[in-house]
C-alpha cells in the first residue's frame, strides 16, 4: 500500500487481521522492518515515521518520549484500533513500554529488538553531543552515520555483509539533521516506564555485541517483566533486523505462534 499521512506521520500499512504496530529506533525508518515483513503476513502490519525521522515531519513541540507514545495514540484511535500488538527497536523499544504501561488493555503483547529502559547516565552527555553534531549538517550526519557503522554493527556483519553496512549508512544519512538531533535529545532525557506493570507476553532479543542493549542488561530488563523471554544472537550487534532478519523473523514466528 502505499505511504499515507495521517496526524503528520508518514505511514505504510500492509495486509490483514489483527494489528500489529512498528516502531523503530534512532536513525530508522518504516524500512527498519521491511527485511521481517514476510514474518508479518498474518497481521495488520502498520509502520510509521516517528515524528522528525524519515519521511515524516517534527512536531511544534520539541521531540519526547511522551510526544512519540501520544502521536502513535493518535495513530491508533484514527485507523479506529482497539488492541495492538507491538514490535519496536532500539530508542522505539522504550516507547513502546511506556505505550504499554499507558494502554493496558490496548497493547496485547510486546517483541523487543536490541531493547533498553533508558539510556544510562553515563551516555546521557554523549547523546546529547550527537545532537550538537547533528547540527552541522549533512556533511555531520555523514560522520555520523560512518561512525554508527562502526560502533553499533558486529564483526561478523563488518565482514560478511557489507550490504548491511551500507544499509545502516544510508538510514542515518537519510535523517533530516534536526529531526535526527531533536530524538536524540528525546532519547537522552528518557526515563524508565514502570515496566513492572507489564503483565502481556514479551520477547526481548539482542546480539553479543549489541553495546546499546548489552545481554547483561536486557536480563535484568527481562527480570522486571514478568514471563518476558530474552533471546541473543551471536555475531549481531545493535541493528539486529538488518544484521540478522532470518533469526528475527524466526523468533516472531514463534513469539506470535505462542500468543495464539
Amino acid at each position: 500500500m502505499a505511504t499515507q499521512l495521517i496526524h503528520g506521520l508518514a505511514v505504510e500499512i500492509d495486509g490483514d487481521g489483527d494489528a500489529l504496530l512498528c516502531i523503530h529506533g534512532l536513525g530508522g525508518s518504516s524500512n527498519t522492518w521491511t527485511p521481517l515483513l514476510a514474518a508479518l503476513s498474518d497481521f495488520r502490519v502498520i509502520r510509521p515515521d516517528l515524528p522528525g525521522s524519515a519521511r515524516s515531519s517534527l512536531l511544534q513541540e520539541p521531540l519526547s518520549i511522551e510526544g512519540y507514545a501520544l502521536k502513535l495514540e493518535a495513530l491508533l484511535s484514527a485507523l479506529g484500533i482497539e488492541t495492538v500488538h507491538v514490535v519496536a527497536h532500539s530508542l522505539g523499544t522504550i516507547v513502546a513500554q511506556h505505550l504499554a504501561v499507558r494502554n493496558p488493555s490496548k497493547v496485547k503483547s510486546l517483541a523487543l529488538f536490541g531493547p533498553l529502559v533508558a539510556p544510562p547516565d553515563a551516555a546521557r552527555p554523549n547523546i546529547l553531543a550527537r545532537a550538537a553534531i547533528a547540527r552541522g549538517g549533512a556533511v555531520a550526519m555523514q560522520e555520523i552515520a560512518d561512525a554508527i557503522v562502526k560502533a553499533a554493527t558486529s564483526r561478523e556483519t563488518k565482514v560478511e555483509q557489507p550490504a548491511v553496512l551500507a544499509l545502516v549508512r544510508e538510514s542515518v544519512m537519510r535523517q533530516s539533521p534536526e529531526g535526527y538531533a531533536q530524538s536524540c535529545e528525546a532519547l537522552a532525557a528518557a526515563q524508565s516506564a514502570r515496566i513492572e506493570r507489564i503483565g502481556i507476553p514479551t520477547l526481548l532479543v539482542t546480539g553479543d555485541q549489541d553495546g546499546v542493549a548489552p545481554p547483561a542488561n536486557v536480563a535484568v530488563m527481562s527480570s522486571r517483566i514478568a514471563g518476558s523471554r530474552q533471546v541473543v544472537f551471536d555475531g549481531c550487534g545493535h541493528w539486529t533486523t538488518f544484521e540478522k532478519p532470518r533469526r528475527c523473523m524466526q523468533e516472531l514466528e514463534r513469539f506470535h505462534a505462542s500468543l495464539c
